[in-house]
Formats: structure tokens, C-alpha cells, sequence
């Protein structure tokens, strides 16, 4: 702060100012009028009004700086708390502002509207949301929780229940509000849309409802119920929907796309799939309007003819070269990180298609490094004399059980042994990968867009450890 002198034609003024910034400009800002001569000399006892008015302000910077100073405060680390002392739970305060800045209150009214129900249904979610980021559990543990945040809930247990059809119920208008919502400083890459399905698993045995019996991702045999995820080009959450465990996952990708073409108001992206969400009717239904679909294509499960010209090793290309390479002759240490592919047009039951095919060294030799543990666990299996059922990826599906003597008669003891023939089988398709897609963009582009698959795979992962949602209790 400083001194500024204002004279007129009749009388000299004295004024604190200080420097600011605002908007991008320095300023100066008035922070006090002292008066004029003939006030200061009068309060001052006919001390000299500029040297008075000199020393105020340094005093006023004086205590300034002691306003701002830091506080050292002295901790003992021996001494205990009182076990009487409440202690308060704040790391929920740095949520909250995202919750606000989402407009997730405003959300909460708009749906309050709607309903005649009696409890604060923005205090429920918020609690609901801040408790399972920083503690995630049940919800009968979460109301604990919520008991020691600074701002303690106004609502009771019975409410978060009976709470939960309603924000179920709300599930798409929530959903298209926050993508609306977060526009205004998050921008959405709504070109490129991914999208994947996972279950989640009850700790019961009765069906009912959504809990119905279905194929578990963990193997396990309890009724589950399935959810199905739209993330961004950017990796961030869209929108999702959540289906009955019994849900056959390819028909749950047109739903959910019709309601983010009608509530989201998006009409042009490219859908990026795994294979086992690509039927050919979803395909189809991605060539409609202005979107598009990138899905991963099976070589095993490719026609024949198709299936030879993949494997083939001559008439490979890299991407920014014209030659064309025969894999028989690349170089296992100058190619080691280089993507060789080939391309075609297909039509499979009259949709016509480009399939895309690459090879990697590098990732044929991890896939071959996964097979060879998976055989010394066979080989272990064989010793152990163990059962040998498994599914598809099991490390068991390379061991062949004999149950018949040379003669034709019945063995009174199984005979297992390590499939060689499967091994062989598997390792022709070791580093090739295809895709299928109506693009007709660069290979470049198509091949980094079904790269950023993982995304939605890191998504599940933290949706299912980090946050602890499964098993599911309601």
C-alpha cells in the first residue's frame, strides 16, 4: 500500500491505494480516503499531514505482513486425544466442489419436481458419491461413514433405500445432464466412442429381477447382473446401462446408442468394439446416418479363403512405406517394434467391410511366453493327476485325457498327456490381429483407434477393485 496525493482547486486530498489485478490488467484500487490537510492536522494534533499520513501506512503494511505470516503451530507426538473428542472426516470437501461444478444439486432439483417424496435427494447422492470414492461399501456401511463428515446427512438410513428407485428411475436424464454439464469446462472427444460389457456378481442364490443367472466374467455361480459402458475418444465415461445377468451383451449396444443419439444430441461417431459385441445387426446398424464402427475380427473364426490370406506371409506393408515385406525375411531385432499389416474389402452376409490384419513381433512373442506358462502348468497338472475340465484360455485345454488301452477296452485309469497338435494349432496366430470397419480413413488412424480399447478395460478394473463394487449387496 501507498500514498496518493489528489489535489484540487480548493483543497489537497490524501488516499491508502494498493495495486491489484483483475481480469488480466494491473490496476490500482483505493482502500482508504485519510482526508484532506486541514483533517489530518486536526487529528493529529498539528503533526505535518504528510509524514502522519506516511507512517499510518506503514503501519497498515505492517500489519498486513502479519496477517499473512505463517502460524507455526507446536504438535506433541506423545500426547493422545481424548477418546471423548469427535474427530471429522473433510477429504470429502474436494469432491464436492466437482459435485457443484457438475451441476449434480441443480440435477437433484430438477428431478425433486418430478416426485412428492419427503427427503433431500441431492444429500443422499452427494453422501452416496463422496462415500464410495473415499470408502467405498454397502450401503448400510455408507450412512456410517457419512457420520463423520464435517456436514453430517439430514436424512436417515430408510431414505437412502427408498431413495435408490428414483435416482435408478433418473439413470438416462442424469446421464445426459452431467455430458450437457461438463461441456462448459471439460470438452468431450465424442468422436471416437468405445464400448465394452462386464457383470457383477450378487452374494445370494435367489433370482429375481435384474439378478438372474448368466455367464460370469469370474467364473462363479451366483446370479449377476450386467452393465454395459460407453467411454470417450479421451478415456472418460459417457454413458452406461445396466441389464439382467441373462442379457445376450450384442443386443445391448443399439439401446444405449439411440439414447445418446437422442438425449446427447450426438449423431456422428465411430463405435469401437471388442468381437464379442460385433454382431453383424450391430455392424449394420453403425453404417446408418454418419456413424461408423471399428470392431476386432477373429482370424480363427474368418472363411477359409480369407483365413489363408491372413496368415499368409508375403504381401505385408508398414505404415509411411511402399515396399512390401515377407515376414519370413524381417529381422527379428530391426522389426521388433514395427507394425506390418494388410488390407481388404469384404462382404460378409451382404454388408460390405474393410478387414484390416496386422502383425507384431513383440506380440507374438508375449503370446508365446503366455503359452509356455500355461504348458508347465499343464505339465504340472499331468503330474498332480489332477481334474481337467476348462474352458477356452485354460492352461488345461493342452492337456488330452486317454480313457482306452491300445486294445479298444476300457482303462481303468485315465492317461494324460501334453496336446502338442493344440500348441502347433495355436502358434500359427501368434502376433496377427484383425479388425473390421466401413472407414475408409488411413490404417493409421483405424489401427490407434482400436489401441485405446484398454481404456474401457482400466475402466472395469478400477470400477471393480478400486471402488469396490462387486460383490453387490442391493
Amino acid at each position: 500500500m501507498r500514498l496518493k496525493i489528489s489535489k484540487s482547486k480548493f483543497t489537497t486530498s490524501l488516499y491508502v491505494i494498493k495495486s491489484v489485478y483483475e481480469n488480466g490488467v494491473n490496476t490500482t484500487k483505493v482502500v482508504e480516503k485519510i482526508g484532506t490537510l486541514e483533517e489530518i492536522r486536526e487529528k493529529s494534533n498539528g503533526v505535518d499531514p504528510f509524514v502522519w499520513a506516511r507512517e499510518y501506512i506503514d503501519k497498515l503494511n505492517s500489519d498486513s505482513k502479519k496477517i499473512k505470516a505463517n502460524i507455526m503451530i507446536p504438535y506433541s507426538p506423545v500426547k493422545t486425544i481424548n477418546y471423548n473428542d469427535r474427530l471429522y472426516s473433510g477429504g470429502y470437501l474436494f469432491l464436492q466442489k466437482i459435485y457443484h461444478e457438475l451441476k449434480l444439486d441443480d440435477i437433484c432439483k430438477d428431478i425433486e419436481k418430478k416426485y412428492s417424496f419427503d427427503y433431500d435427494i441431492n444429500s443422499i447422492l452427494s453422501r452416496l458419491i463422496y462415500a464410495k470414492i473415499l470408502h467405498p461399501a454397502s450401503k448400510l456401511s455408507t450412512y456410517d461413514v457419512v457420520q463423520n463428515l464435517i456436514e453430517p446427512p439430514d436424512f436417515n438410513l430408510h431414505d437412502i433405500y427408498r431413495s435408490l428407485d428414483v435416482i435408478a428411475k433418473e439413470s438416462d436424464y442424469i446421464q445426459a445432464a452431467l455430458y450437457k454439464n461438463r461441456q462448459r469446462f471439460c470438452k468431450h472427444n465424442s468422436k471416437i466412442l468405445f464400448y465394452d460389457y462386464t457383470n457383477f456378481f450378487f452374494e445370494i442364490e435367489e433370482e429375481r429381477g435384474l439378478r438372474q443367472y448368466g455367464i460370469s466374467k469370474e467364473h462363479r455361480s451366483n446370479p449377476i447382473v450386467q452393465l454395459g459402458l460407453f467411454i470417450d475418444g479421451d478415456g472418460l465415461p459417457l454413458a452406461f446401462c445396466i441389464n439382467p445377468g441373462n442379457t445376450n451383451e450384442q443386443t445391448t449396444l443399439k439401446p444405449l446408442e439411440k439414447m445418446i443419439i437422442k438425449d446427447f444430441g450426438l449423431a456422428k461417431f465411430v463405435v469401437c468394439t471388442d468381437a464379442g459385441l460385433s454382431s453383424t445387426a450391430n455392424r449394420v446398424f453403425n453404417t446408418l446416418g454418419e456413424r461408423a464402427f471399428i470392431t476386432t475380427q477373429s482370424i480363427k473364426q474368418l472363411k477359409g479363403f480369407l483365413k489363408e490370406w491372413a496368415l499368409d506371409k508375403k504381401g505385408w506393408r508398414i505404415i509411411g512405406n511402399n515396399n512390401i515385406f515377407d515376414l519370413n525375411t524381417i529381422s527379428e531385432e530391426l522389426h521388433k517394434n514395427t507394425i506390418f499389416y494388410k488390407e481388404r474389402w469384404i462382404n460378409e452376409n451382404g454388408l460390405e467391410q474393410r478387414l484390416v490384419v496386422t502383425f507384431s513381433i513383440k506380440t507374438r512373442n508375449y503370446q508365446r511366453i503366455i503359452r509356455e506358462n500355461q504348458v508347465n502348468r499343464a505339465v504340472k497338472l499331468i503330474e498332480s493327476t489332477a481334474k481337467t475340465r476348462h474352458n477356452q484360455n485354460d492352461y488345461k485345454r493342452f492337456v488330452t485325457t486317454t480313457n482306452l488301452t491300445t486294445t479298444g477296452e476300457l482303462a481303468e485309469n485315465q492317461e494324460l498327456s501334453i496336446n502338442c497338435q493344440q500348441i502347433q494349432k495355436e502358434e500359427i496366430f501368434d502376433g496377427y490381429y484383425g479388425v473390421c470397419t466401413n472407414l475408409e480413413d488411413n490404417v493409421s488412424e483405424i489401427i490407434n483407434i482400436n489401441k485405446g480399447r484398454w481404456e474401457i478395460e482400466e475402466s472395469f478394473r478400477i470400477m471393480k477393485t478400486e471402488l469396490k463394487s462387486r460383490p453387490v449387496y442391493l
